[in-house]
């Protein structure tokens, strides 16, 4: 006869199974990751508290493929979870993203206890990938070629009650040397304007007020349903929806920036005066080498048109330091185009391999130290330009959204923290007054360090908001159901503002 204190603790058998997913790579991922936790709410599963580190009963790795070391990442964390994995019956792993779209079978192959392995193109097909798994008791790895319906068309959990992710196209039809994403993405595919502005308008109709306009090259949308000034009209027809504060875009190309894209910026009211530019390299040869459809020359015009039509504008970048065959002379025509663009942020990148790519078997890969050397010369460069430009921001009066888990020593200063409307990042005095994400404040800066801004002051003024509203009413479902809650519409996406909108991987 077995005592009760042998038996192992009771098994609650209908308590809702629990989920953690974790994020590598750019804004794609990060909006796919949303949709796979409105998919996995919707089929009964609820989310693991904040630090669960792998105490979940699944665990799903949505994956990048752009870094060199992107599968040594993934392995050893998988080989971390295998005993955890092994103690608890049930339990699952599941891996998706580019990385799962590009190794496929691989995956199962180095980690035979992950369940699941699906791609770019079939994440609605999770929940059933997991229940096939665990019915057959065999690992399930299904990769779609195509696209089998726009990820839109899924159900999401937002991560934010005020701001918002809304893709307009997938895939991509350049041909960069450095870059994979459009291997594992495939071609451009648009969403035709009516569906996309019917989600804006849902968006704002539960309560956000600024939303950012994604794809991977995202001033090329209309080249698949057949209009050059597709995106310029999507941008004027987001100012005519009532109750949408901001919109923003990430990220574009400079082959297919025009005229009519910075006419639509400088004329539509919640277009904010914000781009974010990748330039990659400053030497025309380099750009060759790369694949990129622009020089130099051009793209400084296109700076220079920006800055024209919008005098405030905050322009960032992205940059690739060492890609093969680069020479001093070289890295000095970037150094230049940085010195005359002056951008107010640049995510630089000291070049990798990604394998499968052409540039991975280039001759004149360049060494290290060479790489790293110039790095360091580049990041001072616009370091130093970074604080200058930021400098100019002292004594402007500005409006803040009020942003939520942006100002990491908020706490500890008694400040808030919250974005400009060229999306700098402010740090606040908080007010005697209640003050929520969301929320509106003018402030006065006082202060600029390279990447942020301080408002010492008392603020001027606070406009309480639809969105704040919005805030205030999600805590308050949270508190009431503390795990598994699906907000707003089923079919909409969005998610927290990231700090600075980038492509994230360097590969626009």
């Amino acid at each position: 006869m077995t005592s009760s204190s042998d038996r192992s603790p009771a098994v609650d058998v209908h308590a809702p199974k629990s989920y953690e997913i974790r994020t590598y790579g750019c804004q794609m991922n990060v909006h796919d990751s949303e949709r796979l936790a409105g998919l996995l709410e919707e089929a009964g599963y609820v989310r693991a508290p904040e630090g669960s580190d792998g105490d979940a009963d699944v665990v799903v790795f949505n994956t990048c493929a752009v870094r060199e070391n992107a599968d040594n990442r993934l392995y050893g964390n998988l080989g971390r979870l295998a005993p955890r994995k092994a103690s608890r019956p049930g339990m699952q792993i599941a891996v998706g993203g580019c990385l799962a779209q590009k190794d496929r079978d691989t995956i199962v192959k180095k980690a035979p206890w992950v369940d699941v392995v699906f791609g770019t193109h079939n994440i609605g097909k999770l929940p059933v990938l997991l229940e096939r798994a665990r019915v057959q008791e065999e690992a399930q790895v299904e990769i779609a070629e195509s696209l089998e319906a726009f990820p839109s068309t899924l159900p999401t959990r937002r991560e934010s009650a005020y701001a918002a992710w809304v893709s307009i196209s997938v895939g991509c039809n350049n041909t960069c040397t450095f870059c994979i994403v459009p291997a594992l993405r495939g071609k451009e595919k648009d969403r035709r304007p009516g569906e996309i502005l019917a989600e804006v308008e849902a968006l704002v109709a539960e309560g956000v007020s600024e939303i950012t306009l994604l794809g991977q090259n995202v001033n090329a949308y209309g080249s698949d349903i057949g209009d050059r000034e597709a995106f310029s009209k999507l941008l004027r027809a987001c100012g005519n929806i009532e109750g949408l504060e901001r919109v923003r875009f990430t990220s574009p190309h400079p082959r297919d920036f025009t005229d009519d894209v910075i006419a639509a910026m400088a004329e539509t009211p919640n277009v904010m005066p914000q781009l974010h530019m990748p330039l990659q390299s400053g030497s025309d040869t380099v750009l060759k080498a790369m694949r990129r459809s622009y020089r130099q020359s051009r793209y400084l015009d296109i700076i220079r048109k920006v800055r024209e039509a919008i005098p405030h504008a905050a322009i960032t970048t992205d940059i690739i330091v060492g890609f093969p065959g680069e020479t001093e002379e070289d890295f000095e025509e970037t150094l230049h185009v940085v010195r005359e663009a002056r951008f107010a942020q640049a995510f630089t990148f000291q070049y990798s391999k990604r394998p499968g790519t052409p540039a991975a078997t280039m001759e004149n890969q360049i060494p290290k130290e060479v790489v790293q050397a110039r790095y360091e010369r580049l990041v001072a460069l616009q370091e130093e330009i970074s604080w200058e430009e930021n400098k100019k921001q002292v004594g402007r009066t500005l409006d803040l959204m009020v942003a939520e888990g942006e100002g990491r020593k908020d706490d500890a200063t008694h400040r808030l923290s919250g974005r400009a409307a060229d999306n700098r990042l402010v740090h606040f005095t908080k007010p005697d007054q209640e003050v929520r994400p969301g929320d509106v404040v003018t402030v006065e800066v006082t202060y600029a360090a390279p990447h942020h801004l301080l408002a010492e002051g008392p603020v001027l003024d606070v406009r309480r908001t639809r969105a704040g509203d919005a805030w205030e009413k999600r805590n308050a479902e949270k508190a009431a159901k503390p795990a598994g809650v699906l907000l707003g519409l089923p079919k909409i996406g969005a998610p927290a503002p990231l700090p600075v909108v980038t492509s994230g991987c360097g590969c626009d």
